[in-house]
């Protein structure tokens, strides 16, 4: 059984190199890009259980996925750009009327051969409005955004638009030329399966196979998801009504809202009132007791222990003599006779 081993080895080796140089292959090195390639008579870069190359129609059925068309003739050059770009975009629209623009534009959107992807609708306050992402072909993208742009004059202001484009056209080629090596790989193993007669190398190349097979499966759903993303594009509008300045603060204002802020207002107040009471007659008239019972004792105890007295005393006897107003006593002069009189 040494031989069917070293057949597969060798097998696999040269489907890896094999698949390396399909890759590469696929990549335009004269910079003519992929628009001008037709893949559909590209030969596959794989081998088949004796180790000859795999035939080139093999990969034919792709031809349909790709957009492109073959050239009868058989030449490497086609004739139609396959170009993929992913387009993105969003706008943001004051409209009217949210429900007929709406509806004009699902309408406009219909009869491109595009589709509703997701929407969502509702009001804010008293404002419609509606969001909705749109999937549209890639070829009526600039059709699109004209069409939402005005929307039968429904469309007062574009508040804002923006686009973004990736081109995957080199992701695209890679992928299909990772797929048909896989296929031929997973075609020589089945060869090779065809004549092990050991138990131990038929598991083994199953255990390969299943490995081979669920590459593929990866690596078509991300082709598929490519392609479908590059086929049609997405564009996602918000619609709303222009709101007045007045409608604004008008909305804005509410007389409920304003009574319960002055009645919650008045509870705090009155509550604060409430708590300074409760403190004044817990708190401070107990303290104010207190110090008024000591300085009553205090006033006492300097009474009986005469303090002040004499001070007290002193004022009084000069405030009594200066009310009843004495005057001191002078002395009459003496008289003196006349000596003319005799």
């Amino acid at each position: 059984m040494r031989p069917i081993r070293s057949i597969l080895v060798l097998t696999i080796l040269g489907l890896m190199l094999g698949a390396c140089a399909g890759s590469s292959a696929q990549l335009d090195p004269g910079g003519a890009g992929s628009a001008g390639v037709d893949r559909t008579n590209v030969k596959v870069q794989g081998y088949d259980a004796n180790g000859a190359p795999v035939p080139a129609a093999q990969p034919a059925a792709l031809a349909p996925t790709e957009g492109g068309s073959g050239d009868s003739g058989g030449n490497l050059v086609g004739a139609v750009d396959d170009a993929k770009i992913i387009r993105t975009g969003s706008m943001d629209l004051e409209v009217s009327d949210v429900p007929a623009a709406v509806k004009a534009a699902r309408t406009a959107i219909l009869a491109m051969g595009g589709y509703v992807g997701s929407s969502n609708a509702g009001t804010n306050g008293d404002t419609p409005y509606a969001e909705i992402a749109y999937r549209i072909p890639a070829d009526r993208w600039e059709d699109a955004l004209a069409k939402l742009r005005d929307l039968g004059g429904l469309v007062t202001k574009i508040v804002s638009e923006q686009t973004q484009a990736v081109e995957v056209t080199a992701q695209v080629v890679d992928l299909e030329a990772r797929i048909r090596n896989l296929e031929a790989s997973e075609t020589a193993l089945q060869g090779i399966a065809e004549k092990a007669t050991k138990v131990s190398d038929i598991l083994e190349i199953q255990a390969q196979l299943t490995n081979v097979r669920g590459e593929i499966e990866q690596l078509t759903a991300q082709l598929k998801d490519l392609n479908d993303r590059a086929s049609f594009a997405t564009l996602s509008a918000r619609y709303s009504v222009p709101i007045v300045a007045v409608q604004a603060v008008a909305t804005s204002w509410e007389p409920g809202t304003a009574v319960d802020e002055a009645a919650a207002s008045l509870v705090s107040i009155l509550q604060n009132v409430a708590d300074a009471g409760v403190w004044f007659l817990i708190v401070w008239l107990p303290i104010l007791i207190v110090f008024g019972i000591l300085a009553a004792v205090g006033v006492v105890i300097a009474r009986r222990m005469g303090l002040g007295r004499g001070r007290g005393g002193g004022r009084g006897d000069g405030g009594e003599d200066a009310g009843q107003g004495t005057l001191p006593i002078v002395p009459a002069p003496p008289i003196v006779p006349d000596p003319t009189a005799s």
